[in-house]
């Protein structure tokens, strides 16, 4: 997995988003610890409510941001992007009611939408090659793990020296270091948009290009059902972890950290077999297995915190992250390959940035509803119900994806003369690696 590091524009920029997820992580534990200073046995609502609106800005701002990805200069976007998000970050130590932090996670977030379809774009266009890519999905999958493992852990130490608030300024320095990486690093020119995308090319265009390419392919509905799985499980470690911790089970702030680190530590465990496991199973197989566990998990997290308590309570809650770190990254880190061999070289941006929004829709509805029903009810409820909601996307997913899902489709163009360039004399149905664009509106129906 480590070979694709030699790539020396790769291994800048997977430097660049580890440093600036090693800070995020940092802001996720002081995030949490503020809202408990600020709303105390509320602090999921406020946290759920806070997330909502980090969701609502990816939702709204990433498919601006990838159509605008396939015009501007790449570094410009992505150096922008990370000195948006270190100003914010330095700003959320002073606030001192909840709307404060509610505008600067909306700023932070903003900037985040733009940065990371950017970012996902740019990764195939430096590794072409399907193994080197694959390797740098699964390194990418663990730069987030650190985020919710090596970053937790660096929290919990940094507790015992210093405020919470300091932590913020931990992330600042990530996002900072990160910009200084990628304005040194020399990043492809991406691939021109085809003038067929949409009048000019014009972003407008691009957005809704990305979408239609998401919403028209049955593997790339299917990717969104699995999304609503994750988001479904991620919700209630997001924003339950420090009422169950700091409020149901009464233990320290620094086991806030330690809970979701375990949740890192099974994203991370996952993630470092993928590379191989995906040599010899599809992404169908794996990714659905994962969709399937995250119900499971979610209702034995529900049985153990409902029942036990003290010490037992406390080690249910690590397993249950652990196993729901493991699903997760089964579900998030093959999705990369899948919506890569989807989408034409030039759609990849726009391709993105829409998955990017409408997964990021699903986590917009369940963060508030993760949060305020914790708030409202303690954790037994919302992990039943948010179980419940895991299994019915985990089934829609199935049945979206077709079990037999070939590259090349058998198709016809009755809307083309005879002539046209693309049927080059085929006479009748012909064949191709199929993808949604501006000469395909439909997927065959015999597959769909």
């Amino acid at each position: 997995m480590l070979s694709v590091l030699r790539n020396r524009t790769f291994r800048r920029l997977f430097t660049a988003q580890v440093v600036a997820l090693l800070g995020t992580g940092l802001a996720t534990v002081a995030l949490a610890l503020l809202a408990h200073d600020l709303a105390g046995a509320d602090a999921s609502a406020v946290l759920g409510t806070a997330l909502a609106l980090k969701m609502g800005a990816y939702v709204a701002v990433a498919p601006l941001a990838g159509a605008l990805a396939a015009r501007l200069p790449r570094r410009t976007l992505l150096v922008g992007a990370d000195l948006i998000r270190a100003a914010a970050a330095l700003a959320l130590p002073v606030v001192s009611e909840a709307w404060h932090v509610y505008a600067l996670v909306l700023l932070l977030q903003a900037a985040s939408a733009t940065f990371t379809p950017a970012f996902q774009a740019t990764v195939p266009e430096v590794l072409p090659g399907e193994r080197a890519y694959t390797e740098a999905l699964s390194l990418s999958r663990l730069a987030y793990d650190l985020e919710s493992l090596v970053s937790p852990v660096m929290a919990a130490a940094l507790l015992a020296l210093v405020p919470y608030s300091w932590l913020f300024a931990g992330t600042g320095a990530g996002f900072l270091a990160s910009a200084l990486l990628v304005l040194s690093t020399a990043l492809p020119k991406h691939p021109e948009p085809e003038p067929a995308a949409g009048p000019g090319g014009r972003p407008a265009s691009r957005v809704v290009t990305g979408a239609r390419l998401l919403l028209a392919t049955p593997r790339l509905r299917a990717l969104l059902a699995l999304d609503l799985a994750v988001a479904a499980a991620g919700a209630l470690v997001l924003t339950g972890t420090v009422t169950l911790v700091r409020t149901a089970l009464e233990r320290p702030a620094g086991d806030v950290a330690l809970a979701l680190g375990a949740y890192g530590a099974g994203s991370m465990g996952v993630a470092l077999l993928l590379p191989r496991l995906l040599d010899r199973r599809d992404e169908r197989r794996v990714m659905l297995a994962g969709a399937f566990a995250l119900p499971g998990v979610l209702g034995a997290l529900a049985l153990t915190v409902g029942v036990g308590e003290g010490a037992a309570a406390w080690a249910g809650l690590l397993g249950a992250w652990l196993l729901a770190g493991a699903a997760t990254s089964a579900v998030l880190t093959p999705g990369g390959r899948v919506l890569r061999r989807s989408a034409d070289p030039a759609d990849l941006p726009a391709a993105f940035a829409a998955r990017f929004s409408l997964s990021h829709a699903c986590w917009l509805f369940t963060y508030p509803l993760a949060g305020w029903l914790v708030a409202r009810t303690g954790p037994v409820p919302p992990a039943l119900l948010l179980g419940a909601l895991a299994l019915l996307a985990a089934l829609a997913a199935a049945r979206l994806w077709p079990r037999t899902d070939p590259a090349a489709l058998p198709h016809t163009h009755p809307e083309l003369p005879a002539d046209h360039p693309h049927l080059a004399g085929a006479v009748g149905p012909h064949a191709h690696v199929f993808h949604i664009d501006a000469l395909h509106h439909r997927w065959p129906a015999a597959t769909s």
